[in-house]
């Protein structure tokens, strides 16, 4: 229905010839816009009534106190169905200190949180099929859970910000929501997020477009192909300074694999952007002294670096 839709409004209606690169870019921003803002809109529902059954103050209860192993499994596990944005990872992380959750139990929550992204895992697996999907899940989880566990044997509790200690955190009543109250929560949050993303999912299948039409291929197949060794960190490299949600940087990841970009490479670019962006690293600047938030990059980057060549080698 969609596809259809799009030839004929790109070749009919505003008679653009197919076959052409303004054509084939304009008929991708067409058919990505629709496809993407009805998927989304589709997940996030779903997501936010999971996210009523998981607030901020359950998932610390459920978290404190477990042995240091089982807590990074469980809290890379939550870290998929409660996902926080950048902005929230701050009071999250003191919630999770008050509440006496291990300093690698929380890290590997808030990295699998924005890591295993759920709007990026439904729309990879509609775009590239569930062997993609599920590689991404599986690979996120490891490096969620290692990376916590290597966090959590470092002892550095001292490279916390003094003041996240001291902070205690009421412990808000949980409230009781009834289904029609979950609905409406979803709808309400649906019509929130989507009135806030929408301009990145543009953003982002614009670049995309102009990519898909226009990018010479050649050129993307020389500098990031499969026979560079380079490609993978310099596609994290990249991907730091940039930010953009999973919506936003799928379509320009669709368009560097059509044009025969490695698959381990662009997914360690998504990965670099979603999970490792500068501003996300500016916000938890908040909480964790210079030394703590260049450790906690590092081994970040390293992970992803070994997940994007660990699947072009797979795939």
């Amino acid at each position: 229905m969609i596809k259809p839709f799009a030839d004929w409004l790109v070749y009919h209606i505003f008679g653009l010839a197919p076959h052409t690169r303004l054509g084939e870019s304009i008929n991708f921003f067409v058919y990505d816009t629709i496809k993407i803002l009805l998927m989304l809109s589709v997940i996030i529902f779903a997501v936010s009534l999971i996210r009523s059954y998981f607030p901020p103050e359950k998932t610390k209860k459920i978290l404190s106190h477990k042995a240091e192993f089982i807590g990074n499994i469980l809290a890379a596990l939550l870290g998929i169905v409660t996902p926080f944005c950048s902005c929230s990872a701050v009071p999250v992380f003191i919630g999770f200190v008050e509440a006496g959750v291990p300093l690698g139990v929380t890290f590997s929550f808030l990295i699998a949180s924005p890591m295993i992204n759920e709007v990026a895992l439904v729309l990879l697996w509609g775009l590239f099929g569930w062997r993609i999907a599920t590689i991404y899940v599986v690979t996120g989880l490891i490096v969620a859970i290692v990376a916590g566990l290597v966090i959590g044997k470092l002892n550095l509790e001292h490279l916390v910000e003094e003041y996240v200690y001291q902070v205690k955190v009421k412990d808000l009543a949980i409230t009781e929501l009834t289904r029609q109250e979950r609905v409406e929560y979803a709808w309400d949050y649906t019509k929130e997020i989507l009135s806030k993303v929408w301009i990145y999912v543009l953003i982002g299948i614009g670049i995309g477009a102009f990519i898909h039409g226009y990018a010479p291929e050649n050129f993307l197949l020389q500098y990031a192909g499969k026979n560079n060794p380079l490609a993978v960190p310099l596609a994290v490299l990249i991907g730091v300074p940039l930010y953009s949600n999973a919506a936003g940087i799928i379509p320009i990841v669709n368009a560097l694999m059509e044009k025969g970009m490695a698959p381990g490479t662009v997914l360690a670019f998504m990965m670099a952007v979603t999970a490792l962006s500068l501003p996300e690293m500016i916000i938890l600047r908040k909480v964790l002294k210079p030394k703590m938030l260049a450790i906690f990059a590092s081994i970040m980057a390293v992970a992803i670096t070994l997940v994007g060549y660990l699947f072009n080698t797979i795939l």
